[in-house]
């Protein structure tokens, strides 16, 4: 979960929450919680929004894939009587930890925590020196597991979807040759590489090495992927009227998220790629607008949000037309479990 420093008291946790969630206000208005209703928080991270769902009278079931966010929201749930149950888990498996009656409520805030960026032993930022790491979860193969031992053809495919990075053949090559004499450890000594590969102009904005580092996280957490599960297993287990809401902070994440909801919209599909999909009930109405962006105010006081946008649906009662992961057209990239070891 992607937020603002800050703090914000609670009733329901007795205490502040460090961060506030970006696009708060908007999330609450689109998710509609209340007493009675059972929402599901997929991304508790530092718990901005499962406190204000708690706030509106909700009852909330919290995942969260690092187990650092679980064990900092034990004291939240002790003070929420009750009403807020944690649960280490991804949210791509959220099906599994859902009351059987289904849920009235979903959010998803996709990307890495602020908590995690800030925290240099995570290995998430080359602002600050630290293993290279990235996992979210702390568990599984690492970034520089990736760096190390992938080819210099799935490199340039990691960089260059991933990251849109226009300069992935080169920095690939550049990574294989030194990785040779000595393999890639820390976060800095990745920077400094791409740094020497394409050079920071004066006019640039970004540091050259965030796009590679922004693949990187992709890949090692399976961002993608874990959204595209994610959106499937909400659909089977909303009630009837129930919400999904999803923000996200990158191009690749809302492209996920908009055609899921046109998918499941009812309509006919298809390109002049594509074969034409034949109408089905629409699975999901829309909430509002189609997508809605962080706010002027908010975005210049939090640059962090400047990027967030949010899009939801409410469920309707036709039945899911099951997982399929081709309408996304992802492309396959290099076996995490090849990589490991």
């Amino acid at each position: 979960m992607v937020t603002d420093q800050g703090d914000r008291a609670s009733a329901a946790d007795g205490g502040p929450v460090r961060h506030i969630p970006v696009m708060l206000a908007e999330v609450l208005e689109a998710l509609d919680p209340a007493p009675g209703k059972v929402v599901l928080d997929g991304t508790f991270g530092a718990g901005g929004y499962t406190s204000a769902i708690l706030d509106r009278g909700a009852d909330v079931i919290a995942l969260d894939r690092d187990p650092t966010a679980i064990a900092a929201g034990r004291p939240m749930a002790a003070a929420a009587g009750g009403r807020l149950k944690l649960i280490h888990s991804r949210f791509s498996e959220l099906a599994d930890h859902a009351p059987d009656g289904g849920l009235d409520g979903i959010v998803l805030d996709i990307g890495v925590s602020s908590m995690q960026i800030d925290e240099a032993e995570r290995g998430f930022s080359f602002q600050k020196q630290g293993p290279l790491d990235m996992r979210m979860s702390g568990a599984g193969v690492s970034a520089a597991d990736v760096v190390n031992r992938a080819k210099v053809s799935d490199l340039i495919r990691i960089f260059g979807f991933l990251g849109e990075e226009k300069q992935a053949g080169g920095i690939a090559r550049a990574i294989e040759k030194r990785r040779a004499g000595a393999p890639f450890e820390t976060t800095r000594d990745l920077a400094n590489l791409i740094e020497t590969v394409t050079p920071r102009k004066a006019k640039d904005k970004i540091h050259p090495a965030t796009r590679v580092f922004q693949a990187l996280r992709i890949f090692v957490n399976d961002e993608l992927g874990e959204l595209a599960n994610a959106l499937f297993a909400a659909e089977r287990v909303l009630k009837p009227g129930g919400r999904l809401v999803v923000v996200t902070f990158h191009s690749l994440e809302d492209r996920i998220v908009k055609t899921f909801f046109q998918d499941r919209s009812g309509k006919a599909g298809g390109s002049r790629h594509l074969p034409l999909v034949t109408a089905r009930d629409a699975t999901f109405t829309p909430v509002g607008k189609p997508m809605v962006a962080a706010s002027e105010e908010e975005s210049s006081r939090n640059p962090r949000a400047r990027s967030a946008k949010l899009r939801a649906g409410i469920r309707t009662e036709a039945r899911s037309p099951g997982n399929d992961l081709s309408i996304f057209n992802l492309p396959e990239l290099a076996s995490l479990a090849r990589l490991g070891g």
